[in-house]
């Protein structure tokens, strides 16, 4: 059985959300990490929910009260596959629930990662189906990049997300070269993708990258139909 996800939420003022935009932490953070985005965004979208999981296992070393999704410790391709798919279920039935609790469908849903939690979003929302509206990832990577093509046969020409990714040019964690490995995946899969990279930006996110994201969002989920 999947672990139980819960985190902070920020519900729009009116107390209807007709969008759902779930916040995905990385490596050795948790929920809160990431919820304040809610409030940098919240002009893009005044009426979208916003969550934020903290991820299932607590970090493998005392003191630091983080999450991991997965861990890493030779932080190889194989151990990114093999922790996002044991880690997807989760955030999978997370997803589930929450839509089902505000009434609203994959087309009003987006999901935003941060490093690890860009792998899971990734991961997730590339084999949802239907698709969810959007996905954001800040200084992430794709897992498992040549199953990702078998993943998506048989579907539908308009059955995929929008997607946007945001990287730091000077990123230390996850190497800037993680961007164009991951839109190039994207593509031998049949997946239209923006980016942009962050002059002199390390393993995070600028005000530009925030700006950016909460616009592309704002286009994307805009007003429901």
């Amino acid at each position: 059985m999947s672990a139980i996800l819960d985190g902070p939420r920020r519900m729009p003022a009116s107390g209807r959300a007709d969008a759902l935009v779930v916040l995905v932490h990385g490596y050795g953070a948790n929920g809160e990490d990431l919820i304040a985005l809610a409030d940098h965004w919240r002009a893009h979208l005044p009426n979208a929910a916003f969550v934020a999981p903290n991820a299932p296992e607590p970090l493998p070393f005392a003191g630091f009260g983080g999450f991991q999704w997965f861990a890493l410790t030779t932080r190889s391709p194989d151990e990114r596959w093999a922790g996002t798919q044991k880690a997807a279920p989760a955030l999978q039935h997370f997803i589930s629930v929450e839509l089902q609790r505000l009434g609203l469908g994959a087309q009003r849903l987006a999901l935003v990662g941060f490093s690890q939690g860009t792998m899971l979003s990734l991961h997730v929302g590339l084999r949802m189906s239907p698709s969810p509206a959007a996905i954001l990832g800040y200084s992430g990577i794709i897992a498992g990049p040549e199953h990702l093509g078998q993943a998506r046969a048989g579907r539908a020409p308009g059955d995929q997300p929008q997607i946007l990714l945001v990287h730091g040019e000077e990123d230390d964690v996850i190497p800037a070269d993680a961007l164009p490995l991951t839109t190039n995946a994207l593509a031998a899969a049949g997946l239209a993708s923006s980016w942009h990279l962050s002059p002199e930006l390390g393993h995070g996110i600028d005000m530009q990258g925030l700006e950016l994201g909460g616009r592309f969002l704002q286009q994307v989920l805009g007003q429901p139909a």
